[in-house]
């Protein structure tokens, strides 16, 4: 299981801070799913700092990071690559999901979700 975070470089902090405020609709959608402990008791966060990164959602007990990716990820295929392999080296498990799923289908991501927590597998 991944450590405990770190207090956070200031600039950092306030970039999760603005990007909390300025979260997309799906952001904003898959979030009231996972906030308070909605999703298997699970305590998730958003806009969490790990390392040099902020991450959309973030469940530490279980080493589970959620990016909800849009259209911006097209074009970023070697440096999403290169920050999965970072995330990874640190103990975390990294699930991408997109935009489009999420608002069309959010019950089948919390489903895949859930599935990578381990919720529905037993563990």
């Amino acid at each position: 299981m991944p450590d405990k975070p770190r207090p956070m470089h200031p600039m950092i902090l306030n970039r999760a801070r603005q990007l909390r405020r300025d979260a997309t609709p799906p952001e904003r959608l898959l979030w009231s799913v996972l906030r308070g402990r909605r999703l298997g008791g699970l305590k998730f966060r958003r806009q969490e700092s790990i390392g040099p990164y902020v991450v959309d959602f973030c469940c530490r007990e279980v080493g589970l990071i959620v990016e909800v990716d849009g259209s911006s990820h097209e074009d970023r295929q070697e440096p999403d690559t290169q920050r999965a392999r970072w995330f990874e080296g640190q103990g975390f498990r990294l699930v991408r999901v997109a935009n489009q799923d999420v608002v069309n289908d959010l019950e089948a991501v919390a489903r895949c979700i859930a599935w990578e927590a381990g919720i529905d597998r037993g563990e």
